[in-house]
């Protein structure tokens, strides 16, 4: 497996302390593509998770949101033996799973709804005022000391 030295991007990076740690994460790549998912941009700030998540109940699905993990999970009901159904052909999977996705600071999921087979999760990008983009004003006298005058009485 290789890996990547991601330190010439750091150095000229501020407040990133999270990118070597999620790199490692997307480098190591995730084995399970079980459910199938789609991301869409619905706008300039709203998003969404679909999930396909056939055969599930909304009981048997739960959606955490902790420390910027956005975890999906789905539990398989116990089916007693008398209802225990025979397949000859079994293409729709029903497995247990656990789906989990890195969020920036500033996602946040607003709502969650399931129809037919699909898992959607609505998010939406809300940036505060103080890490909005702001202009600011070159001063002649920035860099230069400040000079406090005194007043003396005579």
């Amino acid at each position: 497996m290789r890996s990547f030295d991601f330190s010439p991007l750091l150095r000229s990076t501020i407040g990133f302390e999270n990118l070597n740690r999620i790199a490692d994460l997307a480098n190591r790549g995730e084995g399970e593509s079980y459910p199938p998912y789609n991301i869409e941009k619905l706008s300039e700030n709203g998003y969404r998770i679909a999930m396909a998540v056939a055969g599930f109940s909304r009981d048997e699905l739960d959606i955490m949101v902790q420390d910027n993990v956005l975890t999906v999970v789905g539990r398989t009901a116990e089916q007693p033996p008398e209802t225990e159904r025979q397949f000859l052909h079994r293409g729709i999977a029903k497995r247990a799973f656990e789906r989990r996705f890195q969020l920036a600071d500033t996602i946040k999921v607003v709502n969650a709804g399931y129809q037919d087979g699909l898992l959607n999760i609505d998010l939406v990008r809300e940036i505060p005022e103080h890490k909005k983009p702001r202009r600011v004003v070159i001063d002649d006298n920035a860099g230069s000391p400040a000079i406090e005058h005194s007043v003396e009485a005579a």
